[in-house]
């Protein structure tokens, strides 16, 4: 037990001084490196599946994020940044992603989520309360199929789907873990 506190203090305090060591950018440019980091990954998504294009644009909303993990031993973590979209209004909202895993692995990845909204409401309440408690397995890029326009998605819940893709990095784990999407109150 004394060594799970251990590795997840030190966890702690790499998430703590890499987040200070960042250099500080004004507004502006954060939300502009979020924007372009949210396009690159839209055309990366319809590059490996063209029909996502057609279930993004059609949706009431999607969101998107560029996040990294990393997994030690019995213990890990991620933090990352997107942007939600209202695709009727246009409306934005920046968005940061963080997360906490506990089970068996060892790796780093970088990854990108998009989600994609049925509904106005549903996006409204991930924006507002989107908290997710899963479990995940990790060995090989896998994706589900249901049905043609979201081909390649997993469906979280009735009305939300979500594509996952790999950047860079290997990662090999079981795990538990909580992740909790909220709103960037420096951005919005």
């Amino acid at each position: 037990m004394k060594k799970a506190m251990s590795v997840w203090a030190v966890i702690l305090l790499c998430a703590v001084c890499g987040t200070a060591l960042e250099a500080k950018d004004s507004k502006a440019q954060a939300q502009a490196k979020i924007r372009s980091a949210t396009t690159k990954i839209l055309n990366k998504l319809y590059s490996v599946n063209p029909k996502a294009k057609a279930a993004v644009q059609q949706a009431a909303g999607y969101a998107v994020f560029s996040a990294t993990g990393t997994k030690i031993l019995v213990a890990g973590g991620g933090m990352g940044k997107g942007l939600a979209v209202n695709t009727k209004t246009k409306k934005e909202v920046f968005m940061k992603m963080a997360e906490i895993q506990a089970g068996l692995g060892f790796g780093i990845k970088k990854f990108q989520l998009v989600w994609v909204f049925e509904t106005e409401a549903l996006l409204e309440k991930f924006e507002n309360s989107g908290w997710e408690i899963g479990g995940q397995a990790t060995a090989a890029a896998t994706t589900g199929t249901s049905g043609a326009a979201f081909q390649g998605a997993m469906a979280i819940a009735p009305g939300i789907w979500l594509y996952q893709m790999t950047d860079k990095g290997v990662a090999l784990e079981l795990t538990a873990k909580g992740t909790k999407y909220y709103k960037d109150d420096d951005l919005n």
